[in-house]
């Protein structure tokens, strides 16, 4: 069975940090891109930075930039999102998600239940 668990989520203050690992398990995690989406209330999901693709389809969407990484522990096959410098733009749910050798803006083959960020002002 594949399986994306994420934790780590909750509430925390605006220029905070959060990091969310997400365990992986069912599937080779070596061959997969794992990317980070968010949905935040009443907006369209979004691709928010994606590592680990075979080719340059690796992407960071620009609100993020500078302060948001994702890295891969493929011994723990587990993915992480660091996120500092938070504002309140970022509340969401977040969800990782496994997409096979590239990265995808828009979909993946499997996805995480989701994780709960809010960010206070």
């Amino acid at each position: 069975e594949v399986q994306l668990v994420e934790s780590g989520g909750g509430l925390v203050q605006a220029g905070g940090s959060l990091r969310l690992p997400c365990a992986a398990s069912g599937f080779r995690f070596d061959d997969y891109a794992i990317g980070w989406f968010r949905q935040a209330p009443g907006k369209e999901r979004e691709g928010v930075i994606c590592t680990g693709s075979s080719d340059g389809s690796a992407y960071v969407t620009d609100s993020v930039k500078g302060r948001f990484t994702a890295s891969t522990d493929n011994a723990k096959n587990t993915a992480y999102l660091q996120m500092n410098s938070l504002k309140p733009e970022d509340t969401a749910v977040y969800y990782c998600a496994a997409s096979f050798r590239y990265c995808s803006r828009y979909s993946a083959d499997y996805w995480g239940q989701g994780t709960h960020i809010t960010v206070s002002s």
